[in-house]
């Protein structure tokens, strides 16, 4: 009997994107002054405040120089992975650095923040496992947790209580429990002290993924875990990524000596992958290095993300509660977001408008980030700006 397969056919699923307002359109940008937050966007110029660097490190000279020497001197690529001959000296001074930075035992380099979040769930869960994740947990993680062959369970944002009440349930096996410390898209920070303290109770691994924490947060820089001031025996495994704070490209984990060699012998987005560029590495080094010397950095965006708070809630715009440079402004429908985006560009703002299923339905928003590159008058006007547009009708 012959089988008819059906001919795959993306039109309809592209058409039903575009009719709910949820196809996404990438823009080419290009910047005409690097170490300022002014791109050209699609051809208009204007201020970029939907991007991740925090410090404002992505073009600082120093960083910049960092990547041409190493480009000259090792070339622009690693031409193997870590465990053939792509494991390179940059690869090795970066993670010492980082472990030191961080206050572990080791570190280990990962080509991104996504590869680290898959690699570090398969290897640390194996099928007799149960990982648990926070509702609002990046893609990464989830991803994580699903392909790592665990059983899978959610629990309601930032509800420690509902995470201990699943591991008290948990009859076998392991668990592994996964987390943002810096929600992406809300801003807030993860509850990690009572996550940290329910985890000991039932013998849980937690891991902390601090993308958005790491440079920024804390008191010098080193993240939600300093902020709480949590030690590594209590979040055994801190993931955190280059292209935020520290402006390059890239991740890392960073944990004990048997984790990192674990995820060695058994991240196979790791062994299976070419190295992350040398030169990469070496301007990660410089940008570490430039947000330690310059701590006046973390405290300028801070600075910036707390004026921005004040003339908006002044100006009767509704926020969030995040402290952090992350501030989202909640529309609800796709389509409004859309449009008070467009209305930001024609205004000379680019804020991105973050709809499904990145975020959950009727939670589409403008996600405002706030970065060191930024002046004083890109906040008060892109706020004068909302004010006009997002003022009832």
């Amino acid at each position: 009997m012959a089988v008819s397969i059906a001919p795959i056919s993306f039109a309809p699923a592209l058409a039903d994107l575009e009719a709910r307002d949820l196809r996404r359109q990438r823009r080419t940008v290009h910047r005409g002054k690097p170490e300022s937050a002014e791109i050209e966007l699609d051809g208009r110029r204007c201020i970029d405040f939907c991007s991740n660097d925090y410090l404002g490190l992505a073009a600082h000279p120093q960083v910049v120089e960092a990547f041409i020497d190493a480009a000259r001197m090792h070339g622009v690529g690693a031409r193997a992975s870590h465990l053939v001959t792509g494991h390179q000296a940059e690869h090795e001074a970066l993670e010492q650095e980082l472990a030191a930075y961080t206050g572990r035992e080791r570190a280990i380099v990962f080509s991104t923040g996504y590869m680290a979040n898959l690699g570090l769930a398969r290897a640390v869960a194996g099928r007799d496992a149960t990982v648990y994740g926070d509702q609002l947990n990046h893609a990464s993680l989830i991803d994580g947790g699903r392909l790592s062959g665990a059983k899978l369970q959610r629990y309601p944002h930032a509800d420690a209580a509902a995470l201990e009440q699943q591991l008290a349930t948990q009859e076998s096996g392991t668990a592994l429990v996964l987390t943002d410390g810096v929600f992406s898209m809300d801003g807030d920070l993860a509850p990690l002290p009572a996550l940290a303290a329910a985890c000991s109770r039932y013998g849980a691994f937690l891991a902390v993924d601090d993308a958005h924490g790491l440079g920024v947060t804390g008191a010098t820089g080193r993240g939600s875990l300093e902020h709480f001031g949590l030690s590594p025996g209590e979040v055994p495994a801190l993931v955190g990524t280059f292209g935020k704070a520290f402006g390059t490209f890239g991740a890392f984990v960073a944990g004990s000596e048997d984790l990192i060699e674990t995820l060695i012998q058994r991240a196979r987005t790791y062994i299976y992958t070419t190295a992350l560029p040398p030169a990469v590495a070496a301007a990660t080094r410089e940008a570490l290095a430039v947000s330690i010397a310059e701590p006046w950095r973390r405290e300028r965006v801070l600075a910036l993300t707390r004026r921005f708070r004040e003339l908006a809630l002044a100006a009767g715009i509704t926020l969030g509660t995040s402290e952090t440079p992350i501030q989202p402004i909640l529309i609800g429908s796709a389509d409004s977001a859309m449009r008070t985006s467009n209305a930001l560009l024609e205004r000379g703002f680019f804020v991105a408008a973050i709809r499904p299923p990145t975020v959950p339905a009727d939670t589409s928003r403008l996600r405002i980030t706030l970065s060191a590159a930024h002046r004083d008058e890109d906040v008060e006007r892109l706020v004068a700006a909302l004010a006009e547009i997002l003022q009832p009708e």
